[in-house]
Parts: structure tokens; C-alpha cells; sequence
């Protein structure tokens, strides 16, 4: 298996092995592979659509989550993430930062602590941070945020994309890109005002 061809600026590389949990050995470029995952995660959005609330700040749903959106393409989506990339947590640290996140965000819910959207931008920009995949992480984070926010708190979801591909670079991508080390810096400002929102919610 090659090398997919044409990854984005923010997108992580996989590594051979990750490569050979393509489940479709034709694939060999990056515009082929954005096709596969987004039609399985089309797929994805439908199973969750179906699903009752549930215990979403859960472990085993962001698990289930990305297998559900990506486990039509990838062997082993919803699996933790076991080799170092250029961004992330180290590999031993994923399952115990993962869990610190989702604690951290039930409890802000539970208490009220962030208005909705930027709760679900914090646990966004936090689930983004860890990289808990291999692939992914981008879509995966966002989904769950907006999970979050339509099931959690009855707030409409977060436009994200407004009218723009987030998987090809173009100026809206460079934006989040952008926001989200802003966030690793502690700065929230361009990440509020990528979505639309108010620092001062």
C-alpha cells in the first residue's frame, strides 16, 4: 500500500501500518479517501440520528462514534491511536487524557459552568488536542461537539464549514487551523469568532 496522496496542511500523516487498515485497496489518492469517509460518515449521522440520548460523555461513545463514522473504510476506527504523530498526546496518555476530558466536560454541564456553544468548543478544541485516532480526529471532535450541543444541552449545532470544505485548504480551513492553536495557547478569541460566537457569552 502507498502513500495516500495530497494530505492537507493539519492533517496527520498515517504511518504504514495505519495505511494498511484501508479497507479499500484501490484508493491512492487524498481526494479518493475524503469520498470513502464522507459517505461513511453520511452513514454515521444516520445511525446517530436514530439513536436515543444516551450516556454521550462517555469513553465508549466517542469510541463507538468514530467507528461508527469511520469504520466502513478504516479496519481499525474506534480504536485509540498507539503511534506518535505530529500532533497529540503521547500514545500511553490518550485513554487517561480522554477520560479527564469527558469528566471535565459532564461536570461543566452538570454545574452550568460554559453557555452551550462554548462548552462545546472547549471539548472540541480539547478532544483535537489529544488526537485520540489516527484519523479523523478533526471530524470526529466536531461532530461530537455538535452531539453534545443537539443532545446534551437542546442547542442547534455549530456551522463549522459555512459553505466551505474543511478538508481541502482553502481560506476557511487556514481560519480553524488557525483558531485551534490559538486555543493551545490559551487563546479562545479566534476559535469564538470562527463560529460566530461571542467571547463574552
Amino acid at each position: 500500500m502507498t502513500d495516500i496522496v495530497g494530505t492537507p496542511d493539519g492533517a496527520t500523516p498515517l504511518d504504514r501500518d495505519e495505511l494498511e487498515g484501508l479497507r479499500f485497496r484501490h484508493i491512492t489518492t487524498r481526494g479518493e479517501l475524503d469520498e470513502l469517509e464522507q459517505a461513511n460518515i453520511q452513514t454515521g449521522l444516520r445511525l446517530l440520528a436514530q439513536r436515543r440520548t444516551a450516556r454521550i460523555l462517555t469513553d465508549d461513545f466517542a469510541l463507538t462514534l468514530h467507528k461508527r463514522l469511520f469504520g466502513d473504510v478504516w479496519s481499525w476506527a474506534g480504536t485509540l491511536r498507539r503511534t506518535e504523530k505530529n500532533i497529540g498526546v503521547d500514545p500511553l496518555m490518550i485513554a487517561v487524557e480522554l477520560r479527564t476530558l469527558l469528566d471535565d466536560a459532564a461536570f461543566r454541564l452538570e454545574h452550568d459552568i460554559y453557555a452551550p456553544t462554548e462548552a462545546a468548543l472547549r471539548l472540541h478544541h480539547r478532544m483535537v488536542k489529544i488526537h485520540p485516532f489516527a484519523n479523523g480526529n478533526g471530524r470526529h471532535a466536531r461532530i461530537m461537539a455538535d452531539t453534545v450541543l443537539t443532545k446534551l444541552y437542546a442547542a442547534p449545532p455549530i456551522d463549522w464549514s459555512a459553505e466551505h470544505d474543511l478538508q481541502r485548504m482553502n481560506d476557511r480551513r487556514r481560519a480553524y487551523i488557525d483558531a485551534l492553536r490559538a486555543a493551545d495557547r490559551g487563546d479562545y478569541g479566534p476559535l469564538f469568532a470562527f463560529v460566530g460566537v461571542r467571547e463574552d457569552l
